[in-house]
């Protein structure tokens, strides 16, 4: 089954925040200063926020061959 590109982009979007989320709360902990928060926060969870779109978008790509293999051999 192929995840739509709207459904990818949302699923990405919501994995953003709550990212966000937990990467300020965790160097908050660990700085005690917001504004270094602040910047790793949006630093870490963009890249990783790329990677996973990409993630994702491969291992829908994994998931959809044994469904194309399976028509291709009717």
């Amino acid at each position: 089954m192929r995840i739509p590109l709207k459904l990818s982009l949302a699923k990405t979007g919501t994995f953003a925040v709550v990212h966000f989320a937990v990467a300020f709360s965790v160097a908050y902990a660990l700085t005690g200063s917001a504004p270094i928060a602040g910047a790793i926060a949006l630093l870490e969870p963009l890249a990783n926020t790329v990677a996973y779109f990409f993630h994702e978008r491969a291992w829908a790509s994994i998931s959809a061959r044994p469904a194309a293999a399976a028509s291709a051999a009717r």
